[in-house]
């Protein structure tokens, strides 16, 4: 990424773009379904893996106790990611566990 500084003293970034990508993220206790953020061609897999940051964000995000139900609904959260047990794309809301079918 490249960083320009105008004769005025403001900075300029180039735009990072993203695709968004819904997920189910169990973490050691909850689960989550929520959006996370891709760069345009990179799998999952690729965006943790080859990122040293600790934290990712996921938005529209609903926290899900063993019972299935929500304890948390929020515009933005940051998830340390030494707390996932596993994570896959999800194209619908999820069916918390326990919940009726």
């Amino acid at each position: 990424m490249t960083t320009r500084v105008d004769a005025k003293g403001k900075t300029y970034t180039d735009i990072v773009r993203k695709d968004e990508i819904p997920a189910l993220i169990q973490t050691v206790s909850n689960l989550i379904h929520g959006h996370l953020y891709l760069r345009p061609g990179l799998r999952l897999k690729d965006e943790f893996n080859g990122l040293a940051e600790m934290f990712i964000a996921v938005t529209n995000a609903e926290v899900y106790n063993a019972n299935g139900q929500v304890l948390v609904r929020s515009e933005f959260l940051t998830l340390n990611k030494n707390q996932i047990v596993w994570i896959r794309p999800d194209e619908e809301q999820p069916n918390p566990p326990g919940a009726a079918e």
